[in-house]
């Protein structure tokens, strides 16, 4: 092995990536703005709740009622309506996400002392976010029925009931952000690793320079070494650059090991790095590999944890996640960024990042040289 020749070649990589004016903003700029937009709009917190009212009831403990709504935060009475057919009309054009219906007889039931019924009809078409909605709807419900009992019983009223002490650790006002956006750092990393491996090799053999490294002193290790290595040193600076945007922009906490989270980066580089030496194997044009890039990026993505929980997944599909190293890197990142957690936990994830990119890598090394000779 002779690193000299090593070095040269990964100066005359730099060399030709930055030479080129339009990766520059490709490695700097586009993982910034894709974190930023990524971090903007991947969110499930419900923060505007535009609700329709229908008030049939029109007394003082349904205008109470709406009242509680409007008080909150979360919601905006956007829509007053009397007829009821109108209220299908609101939901099918998406004017509201909840409609509330109040019944004629909503006062007289609570002045009887009788239980009072409320209809609330909501949009069900993204589910998760209506679960949400709901949840706000029945803690204002909730609130407005105590209100009720204080009023008409104003003695003290003695029961044993369950006090629940809620405390949630690692996000405590259960932000989103705080969730995804060390999964997009994630998903960045392997995304831009993917690509600019591939790529690079496929410019090679397009241009005919591929030939001329070749026939040069070069052995098939170190030509590998050579092309490998200045895609490990701009991942872990892009890994620098968004973990920093992370923290300072998203306020993202990061309370775990910086040194653990960048030896989690290199060993997850075995795999994205090796999967981008397979894609230069099999690809004769830069269009045929971003095709296949994008072949293995949509099944790690999907198959990650990184909005669905691999727990809901069929049994088939949670023991074919073991072959998907993000996998592995999200349980990692996420657990050092919100939880500090260290090796003494995420070890069967650092066992499993090893094994998987030592066979991934290993097997591409081989096929590349194989080619190559």
């Amino acid at each position: 092995m002779a690193w000299l020749r090593v070095r040269e070649l990964v100066r005359k990589e730099f060399i030709q990536l930055f030479r080129d004016k339009k990766n520059r903003p490709l490695l700097i700029v586009a993982p910034l703005v894709q974190l930023v937009l990524f971090g903007y709009v991947v969110t499930t917190d419900v923060r505007d709740i535009r609700v329709g009212i229908f008030d049939q009831s029109r007394t003082r403990e349904s205008r109470l009622f709406i009242d509680a709504v409007n008080a909150n935060k979360t919601f905006r009475i956007t829509h007053y309506h009397s007829h009821p057919q109108d209220l299908d009309q609101l939901l099918l054009e998406r004017n509201v996400d909840l409609v509330i219906n109040i019944p004629p007889d909503f006062s007289s039931r609570i002045r009887k002392d009788d239980t009072a019924i409320i209809q609330i009809l909501a949009d069900g078409s993204m589910s998760n976010m209506t679960a949400v909605r709901l949840s706000h709807t029945l803690s204002v419900l909730d609130t407005f029925n105590n209100q009720m009992i204080r009023e008409r019983y104003l003695q003290k009223l003695d029961f044993g009931r369950i006090d629940l002490r809620i405390r949630t650790w690692y996000n405590p006002n259960l932000d989103s952000r705080n969730f995804y956006v060390p999964g997009i750092v994630a998903f960045l990393v392997m995304l831009l690793t993917l690509l600019l491996t591939s790529m690079a090799i496929i410019r090679e053999k397009e241009s005919g320079t591929m030939e001329q490294l070749i026939v040069t002193p070069l052995k098939p290790t170190e030509l590998i070494l050579g092309k490998t290595i200045p895609f490990i040193l701009i991942a872990q600076a892009q890994m620098v650059l968004v973990t920093i945007f992370a923290v300072f922009w998203f306020q993202i906490p990061l309370v775990g090991s910086i040194g653990l989270l960048f030896a989690a980066t290199c060993l997850f580089l075995l795999s994205t790095l090796g999967i981008g030496l397979f894609i230069s194997t099999i690809s004769a044009t830069q269009q045929q590999a971003m095709m296949t890039t994008f072949f293995f990026v949509l099944p790690f993505f999907m198959l990650s944890g990184f909005v669905f929980p691999i727990a809901n997944m069929p049994l088939p599909v949670q023991w074919l996640t073991y072959l998907n190293p993000l996998q592995y890197f999200l349980i990692i990142i996420r657990g050092i960024f919100l939880k500090g957690t260290g090796i003494h936990v995420l070890w069967p994830q650092f066992v499993g990042l090893t094994i998987l990119g030592g066979i991934v890598f290993i097997g591409a090394v081989s096929r590349f040289k194989k080619r190559l000779d």
